[in-house]
């Protein structure tokens, strides 16, 4: 095959047959159209694969409404396939807030709506299950990753279970899914039996069979006082189960770590967190507790006739291996399928550069950490400016990255001092409430990066787009270190399009403990050191802050306060809005029972649609 020719992923029978295939190993359906970029899930796994030698096709957006002919044009892969909603929780794309329905879709051609259905990794799930009940079915991406236990769905307005439970899929891939899926790939290449493909990392699976002896009476006492004090375990986890004729695990404790190769906790079921809203809250802070720890616990959550299982995350990426992920043929366009068409999603981020996974901040209300990781997991300087020359040589670049960054751009290169420490800790956020003693907070590794990336020939600008802590360099009485002042110097003078935004979330520091972020005088010494900035450089960059409303803890007389608050008077309120329940967040679990899941202690949510929209109505009134 000609370079062309092999690089190619194909969407359609034409192309299969113009590749020369007979067969296709594993045939991907998403909710996205399909972006040949490292920015959209499903490029970079189809790429990951077809590096190992398998052959890979996609079907995107397709009809579920007809005779379902784009579920059978394909027809059945030699190994699996694969199932996502998109960039997006199809939920999260299709309505808003108030749940109304949006009219667009920023990841469909000309932004149509309606393009994939609700609950699409189900919808699809299901489809193939009927269509072809022996071929397995493995799920992933954003919608299955953050629905793998029971979650609370705001569209709904009730828990659902497992997305395992509700779509019949064979497997479960979450987090970032280039190591597990590739082994997993290999094992049912293989021919392995089910328990041996029970083994691998960073997958979750639904099976038959009682985990009988659940006692909820010792949920807080064994948790605390068992196993998983300093969370420290062997990565392999074959047989943490057991094999015994029910397929199940008979005499467990709830929330107790059992004596295996892996420590496992066991959850409160589906039903038990269904008539208590209690277990529900606990149930979270055991699984965010073990989605932020370095060796973590597998889970097995009891639903229906039978349970499911998480098993513990791969290790985090070295940066070699984040290389290697970079280190593929994408031709960073849409598929040729649209041409003439506009993709909106694709427009915000075919100029960008993503430098690293993961985010140790800890936000009540973000998704990150529990997708990618807690771990910042960095790329090389020298990939990053490989991936920037190939930028800079595209036709229709015009040397301006419209963001350099990731989850939040200044983590790049970050990681704790001691290593040894972060192998035991169990908090869920590295600056919340104060910055860890650990954390190496210097900003010389991202100055560096910038360097080297505006050193490429042809690149004018760099800019950042993405979100910055500036707890990582300002503390309420200054910079952390130099590092920290010429980052922020250099970021408003050189890599800003003239508008910085940052997000303080709220001025009440009741509502800020509650969302986990810091203290409203730290956004107040931002202020001062930005305008300082300006000022001495005779420039007029623009701090726009984010707001949130009707955050669980937040009460009108909290948004009276931040209405009237003095640091924000002229400034532009435009990046605000309403709080979204979204599933696997801490704050999604208050909404919903009105528990701090941290604390276990009442928190006030407001729920009421008409209070919630008075409370966002307080941004705009001055």
């Amino acid at each position: 095959m000609n370079c062309q020719t092999e690089c190619n992923i194909p969407t359609s029978v034409k192309e299969v047959q113009k590749l020369g295939w007979d067969y296709i190993d594993v045939i991907f359906f998403t909710g996205d159209a399909f972006v040949d970029h490292p920015s959209f899930g499903t490029a970079c796994i189809a790429r990951w694969l077809q590096k190992h030698g398998y052959r890979v096709a996609v079907v995107p957006q397709p009809n579920w409404r007809d005779d379902l002919r784009d579920f059978r044009k394909l027809g059945a892969p030699r190994l699996y396939f694969a199932v996502n909603s998109g960039a997006m929780d199809s939920m999260v794309n299709h309505y808003t807030a108030a749940r109304r329905l949006r009219h667009n879709d920023a990841y469909t051609p000309d932004g149509r709506a309606g393009q994939r259905p609700d609950y699409a990794v189900t919808v699809y799930s299901q489809i193939l299950k009927r269509l072809y009940p022996e071929v397995p079915v493995v799920i992933g991406g954003i919608e299955a990753s953050l629905r793998r236990l029971t979650h609370y769905d705001y569209w709904q307005n009730k828990l659902l279970p497992s997305i395992l439970v509700s779509s019949g899929a064979d497997w479960l891939c979450y987090g970032m899914g280039e190591k597990p899926m590739l082994e997993l790939t290999r094992a049912i290449e293989a021919g392995r039996n089910r328990h041996q493909i029970e083994s691998i990392p960073q997958i979750a699976f639904f099976r038959t069979g009682k985990l009988s002896g659940a006692s909820p009476g010792e949920f807080r006492r064994t948790v605390a006082t068992r196993g998983l004090v300093n969370g420290r375990g062997p990565q392999g986890i074959s047989n943490c189960i057991g094999d015994d004729a029910a397929g199940g695990m008979s005499g467990a404790k709830l929330g107790e770590v059992l004596p295996a190769v892996a420590p496992l906790v066991v959850l409160h079921s589906y039903e038990e967190c269904c008539a208590d809203k209690k277990a529900f809250a606990e149930n979270f802070h055991l699984i965010e507790t073990n989605a932020n720890m370095m060796h973590p616990a597998v889970l097995a959550e009891p639903c229906g006739d039978g349970y499911v299982q998480v098993n513990p995350p791969c290790p985090p990426s070295t940066t070699e291996e984040m290389d290697s992920y970079w280190d593929l043929p994408f031709t960073r366009l849409p598929h040729q399928r649209y041409a003439g068409k506009r993709i909106p999603a694709y427009d915000m981020i075919k100029d960008s550069i993503i430098t690293h996974r993961g985010c140790f901040g800890g936000c009540s209300f973000c998704t990150i950490a529990a997708h990618q990781g807690k771990f910042i997991q960095s790329r090389s300087e020298q990939s990053i400016v490989d991936e920037v020359r190939k930028l800079a040589a595209m036709p229709q670049f015009r040397g301006n990255i419209s963001d350099l960054g990731a989850p939040t751009a200044n983590m790049y290169g970050m990681r704790g001092t001691d290593s040894s420490r972060c192998e035991i800790c169990r908090r869920k956020s590295c600056l919340f409430p104060a910055p860890c003693s650990n954390l190496d907070r210097s900003h010389e590794r991202v100055l560096e990066l910038y360097r080297k990336v505006m050193a490429v020939k042809g690149i004018r600008h760099a800019y950042v787009g993405s979100g910055v802590r500036y707890d990582l360099f300002l503390n309420p009485d200054g910079f952390v270190d130099e590092s920290g002042r010429r980052y922020l110097r250099s970021l408003i003078l050189e890599h800003t399009s003239g508008r910085l935004k940052v997000a303080p979330e709220h001025t009440e520091k009741k509502v800020l403990d509650i969302m986990a972020k810091p203290s409203f005088e730290l956004f107040e010494r931002l202020k001062k050191e930005f305008d300082k900035i300006n000022r001495e450089a005779g420039t007029h960059v623009e701090l726009v802050p984010y707001f949130i409303s009707s955050h669980p803890g937040c009460t009108m007389e909290d948004m009276n306060r931040l209405s009237r608050n003095k640091t924000l008077r002229g400034v532009w309120m435009e990046q605000v809005q309403d709080f979204t329940p979204t599933p696997m967040t801490a704050s999604s679990v208050m909404f919903w029972t009105g528990i701090n899941p941290a604390t276990m202690k009442p928190v006030f949510v407001e729920r009421n649609p008409s209070e919630k929209a008075a409370q966002k109505s307080k941004f705009f009134k001055k």
